[in-house]
């Protein structure tokens, strides 16, 4: 009984809460040769794929969380089990204190979900119709609607766009109008999946620092997936990394890179033609005296290295950096494979 208590607290503490889940799908196994078309007709086969096996993590409400991970390793999966979308084979899932399963519709009024290659917008409709069509049909009090448009339009730069038919815009504009219908009802925990696909640098940008402000001072919970690494790095504190169905990893990450070693960037500018030998490292790239260097700090250090770097005649200048997010987590997707 004491433990059930305090499950119940934890729950009622956290944003999201998995524990030992898994999401099996049955795959029919299709043969179009003679005989095989045969055998599919009088012995169907099929096949089970574990998207998710055994899953457990928790997120605390006003966290930003990123959930990241190679192709088919569960993260849309993931996504959609949080919002009931889908239904576990087995284990316990809890958003927001709520069970997806039982709870669904109670659950979406504290919830906001956007994937990247779907909208909720009406297609031949100017965009504010689509909000006040959520305005009614999910009874949204008129003072909070107005207020929360209010916001989103200046935030997100939609004062432009409200009377513009959905069809009419660019992909960037219908993800920053979809992002502010989401967030017409107030949720308490956003789950994003692939928000800026195909965005532009600009559109990008504005899409990330809205999303950090939200959460710093509305203390909205985020959940995000996404390919870019680098955009991951910026927007979230933490990062859970899933491969084959299982966390792989959980931390921030300045520990993801220590996984991989302490990779680090040296780009080094010569005061004439000669290229420098940097030791244990590789050149990256060589043009008009200045050099990229990779090099692993795991077993020295940036003073050991700029000791060294002191005593190499000619150079101009020396710029020390991590190395990008993505060169790591492809290393670690080299490894998992």
């Amino acid at each position: 009984m004491l433990q059930e208590d305090r499950t119940d607290i934890f729950r009622t503490a956290s944003a999201v809460s998995l524990r030992h889940v898994t999401k099996e799908f049955l795959q029919w196994q299709r043969d179009n040769t003679g005989k095989g078309m045969i055998r599919n007709l009088l012995k169907p086969e099929k096949k089970t794929i574990t998207a998710l096996g055994d899953v457990s993590f928790g997120i605390e409400k006003g966290e930003f969380v990123a959930y990241a991970g190679p192709n088919g390793a569960g993260k849309s999966t993931t996504m959609k089990l949080l919002s009931g979308m889908l239904l576990p084979t087995a284990g316990d899932i809890s958003v927001l204190g709520m069970s997806p399963k039982k709870e669904r519709r109670a659950l979406m009024h504290r919830l906001g979900v956007l994937f990247g290659n779907r909208t909720e917008l009406w297609w031949d409709h100017p965009v504010i119709r689509s909000f006040e069509w959520k305005k009614v049909v999910w009874n949204i009090p008129e003072d909070e609607y107005r207020k929360n448009l209010r916001i989103v339009t200046e935030l997100l730069d939609l004062k432009d766009l409200l009377k513009t038919f959905t069809r009419e815009l660019s992909l960037g504009q219908r993800m920053r109008a979809d992002l502010a219908m989401l967030l017409l009802h107030s949720p308490e925990l956003i789950l994003l999946d692939e928000p800026t696909l195909g965005l532009d640098v600009v559109a990008k940008r504005r899409m990330i620092d809205f999303l950090k402000r939200i959460n710093r001072e509305n203390g909205v919970t985020v959940v995000v997936t996404s390919h870019d690494m680098d955009d991951l790095e910026e927007m979230a504190h933490r990062i859970l990394m899933i491969s084959g169905g299982k966390i792989a990893y959980d931390g921030d990450f300045d520990g993801l890179r220590k996984i991989t070693g302490n990779l680090t960037r040296v780009v080094i500018t010569m005061q004439d033609e000669s290229v420098p030998d940097l030791r244990n490292s590789t050149l990256l790239s060589s043009q008009n005296g200045v050099h990229e260097f990779e090099t692993d700090l795991r077993g020295s250090s940036v003073k050991k290295l700029m000791k060294y770097l002191s005593e190499v005649d000619g150079i101009a200048d020396v710029e020390i950096k991590k190395a990008p997010i993505e060169q790591v987590i492809a290393r670690l997707y080299d490894e998992w494979r």
